[in-house]
């Protein structure tokens, strides 16, 4: 279902339950309860308390069903009050309990591992290009690749460790970047 269509569908059951439509309530809350519990879970952990809270943003929903037409986007309206009920249970266990608020577990969305690692492999993938272009190289010119871009030496630095005159440091990185160049397009 695009976000569109369930945006749309979304007003329309909100105007449906208004109206006095409990079917309209209950596809609702099975629209939005697993999105609500996702959500939760990258704020805590326990399970029983977010589905406490999750259910009393539902029955606050149901309570004010009489101003629910002035919501514009109720989805957002439901994540945020699920968030502030949330916050309202910790402030209420950080007054009657001697737990520090470091001790409690936050977890990772699904979405961000899955991110993560997606960005974990496109890395891998790249050291392993670097890795093998760098072999293209000859040992010389890997030598000054290495000394000027990863650790950052003037080319003056560069001739000293070398052993070249200038002219001859600057023609050496100006064929590494050309083989570089080559080795990156086949």
């Amino acid at each position: 279902m695009s976000t569109k269509s369930l945006k749309d569908r979304t007003n329309e059951l909100v105007t449906a339950f208004c109206s006095g439509d409990d079917s309209a309530f209950s596809e609702l809350y099975d629209t939005y309860v697993h999105l609500l519990f996702n959500y939760g879970s990258r704020l805590t952990t326990n399970q029983e308390l977010l589905k406490d809270c999750i259910h009393d943003v539902f029955v606050k929903v149901y309570g004010k069903r009489n101003q629910q037409q002035a919501i514009r986007n109720f989805g957002s309206y439901v994540v945020i009050a699920l968030k502030n009920r949330l916050l309202d249970e910790f402030r209420r266990q950080t007054f009657t309990t001697d737990n520090a608020a470091e001790d409690y577990d936050y977890r990772q969305a699904a979405d961000d591992i899955e991110r993560d690692y997606i960005a974990d492999e496109r890395q891998l993938l790249q050291q392993e290009q670097v890795v093998r272009l760098m072999t293209s190289l000859t040992h010389r010119q890997r030598q000054a690749v290495t000394l000027y871009y990863l650790e950052q030496r003037k080319y003056e630095e560069i001739c000293s460790i070398m052993q070249m005159n200038y002219h001859s440091v600057r023609n050496l990185m100006h064929r590494s970047m050309l083989r570089l160049r080559e080795a990156a397009n086949l």
